[in-house]
């Protein structure tokens, strides 16, 4: 059967679906908010290429440059995803790295993102956003138990589950959360509603009643790994 996009999916998203449907391997984009950082690099590593054809000596710059530009590719990539099945599924690439109950009978799953994944997150669950809460904070490394008191953004989603609440939390080196929706907005499972530059930390709380579907140190997809389980 067809799977026709609801009018409240991305643009980018809607692609994914269409390459999906029509049996084709999923693009690779640059992810919105990823522009500052990448283009400058990108930049220096054209201009210090051509002008080694001046001098060789430019290659020491040259060099370096289109290496870190590439990196900065690698980094910032987007790829379409086929979206999982499941009632909550996973917002962040990485790995599980706590699975804690909350005193009010919620269950928090931590991801742990390294720079070498990707870094656009994904709503766990369709629903309205509630709300998009910028904290200020500290940018321990995400892995440390005081990384809780980080610079983070809280999401808040209404549900069919109820409210779902949601943390991007920076880290040492990712300083830089972009939410790519506001409160108010309709999303969809999966959909494409932030960046945290470099990695970090994105954690997920289950409902009272929901039983956790994955385990500490288990690998995570974006968009298709399923965090619940019936």
């Amino acid at each position: 059967m067809p799977i026709s996009p609801s009018p409240h999916t991305s643009v980018t998203d809607r692609d994914a679906l269409a390459a999906t449907t029509a049996g084709r391997r999923p693009r690779v984009t640059i992810a919105r908010g990823a522009t500052p950082w990448f283009v400058p690099t990108l930049a220096t590593a054209a201009v210090t290429t051509a002008l080694t054809r001046r001098s060789g000596k430019w290659a020491l710059a040259a060099v370096p440059a289109c290496a870190l530009g590439a990196g900065m590719l690698w980094f910032f990539r987007d790829p379409e995803r086929e979206i999982g099945t499941g009632r909550v599924i996973s917002p962040a690439d990485g790995v599980v790295q706590s699975i804690d109950a909350w005193p009010d009978g919620r269950t928090r799953v931590a991801v742990f993102m390294s720079p070498l994944n990707v870094h656009v997150n994904r709503a766990p669950l369709p629903g309205t956003v509630t709300s998009v809460e910028h904290v200020p904070g500290g940018f321990v490394p995400a892995f440390n138990k005081d990384s809780d008191q980080n610079e983070r953004v809280v999401w808040h989603f209404d549900t069919e589950l109820g409210d779902i609440e949601m943390v991007q939390i920076a880290g040492a080196v990712a300083r830089r959360i972009v939410p790519y929706v506001d409160a108010g907005t309709k999303v969809e499972q999966g959909e494409r509603i932030g960046l945290i530059r470099f990695g970090s930390r994105v954690d997920t709380y289950l409902p009272a009643g929901v039983e956790v579907g994955v385990e500490v140190g288990q690998k995570t997809t974006a968009g298709v790994t399923r965090l619940d389980r019936d």
